[in-house]
């Protein structure tokens, strides 16, 4: 009797254990998509999560894979190779928009970091007319910050006037290297060119020439979020633990450490994690997809004609599935 007891009590710990992390029971693995080849600092976020056991905290066995960009991740994310992806809202936007794809947001980084610059302390943006710029890839992340910071704040220059030179996550490596004389760049790249002892003229800056710009989205395919539902709120559970333990000063040493697989060293990566907190770049307090910011992307890919004339722009209430972040959120809490 004593032994069926015991046997009964173990039985009872263990599905109270498969109910606590469902996702870790059925096996189910979620592949999580970042852009940069290496990955570009902004999803450091992502390796923080999975160094300090924040998914594994949360019940969820998450794989991250890097792609070369981020469009090309959300592209992974609607073929149904990958299930979710960090991928730049505005290109998103415009495949939502162009082609009906059925992505929708659950978790975002609102504030964008990008600027145009050049190491020659005498250029303007005036001069960018018939010159190269380096990219990630032709129409994505920051060829849209291209186009976008162009229309914003260099009306002089249209973005047909610049040759876009695709360059992955290193526009910033092929300016110190002296192959490039303009690139669009991340804070970090800022950081990097610092440490090498050299200074960036900032022709323009994302957070003036577009302030109602928006920066990343996490995305799901709907059909794999409705089948999978409780291991993406996991996943993005173990995102917000992350942000919480990026913004505490003590945590330094340890999120540069996660960043390493940047490229930069220990202190670029600090450096550059000052800078981006000083923006208030990974959201903790909320999803980090402000409606205003969401509506104001899709207005602004329809002005400059990324969203075909034919189509409307995909809506903020279409885009963004709210409940995803508060379930999560309630798990970190």
């Amino acid at each position: 009797m004593i032994n069926r007891i015991t046997k009964l009590t173990a039985g009872a710990v263990v599905l109270a254990a498969l109910a606590a992390s469902p996702a870790a029971a059925a096996g189910k693995k979620i592949v999580v998509a970042i852009p940069g080849i290496p990955p570009i600092y902004s999803v450091t976020i992502a390796f923080v999560a999975e160094k300090q056991g924040f998914f594994k905290k949360h019940g969820v066995d998450v794989e991250i894979k890097p792609f070369d960009n981020g469009t090309a991740a959300a592209r992974a994310v609607v073929a149904g190779d990958i299930d979710m992806a960090w991928s730049p809202t505005p290109p998103v936007i415009v495949q939502v928009s162009n082609a009906d794809v059925p992505l929708v947001g659950v978790y975002g980084m609102p504030n964008p970091d990008w600027v145009l610059g050049s190491i020659d302390a005498g250029k303007t943006c005036k001069d960018l007319a018939g010159q190269d710029v380096g990219v990630d890839s032709i129409n994505g992340a920051r060829s849209i910050a291209l186009r976008s910071m162009l229309a914003g704040g260099c009306k002089e220059v249209k973005i047909d006037e610049v040759k876009q030179i695709a360059l992955g996550s290193q526009p910033g490596a092929a300016l110190l290297a002296g192959k490039l004389q303009y690139a669009v760049l991340h804070l970090d790249d800022l950081a990097e060119i610092e440490h090498q002892g050299k200074k960036l003229n900032i022709l323009l800056a994302m957070k003036n020439t577009n302030p109602t710009s928006h920066y990343l989205t996490l995305v799901v395919r709907k059909d794999n979020l409705e089948k999978n539902r409780d291991a993406i709120v996991r996943t993005v559970a173990g995102m917000i633990e992350a942000a919480h333990f990026m913004q505490d000063p003590k945590n330094a040493d340890a999120v540069a450490d996660a960043a390493s697989v940047t490229g930069h060293n220990k202190e670029v990566n600090k450096a550059a994690l000052k800078a981006f907190l000083g923006i208030d770049f990974w959201a903790a307090k909320d999803d980090g997809l402000p409606e205003k910011k969401i509506e104001a992307v899709s207005a602004l890919m329809k002005k400059i004609g990324s969203i075909k004339p034919d189509k409307e722009a995909v809506t903020y209430a279409k885009f963004v599935d709210g409940s995803v972040w508060k379930d999560a959120n309630a798990m970190v809490k």
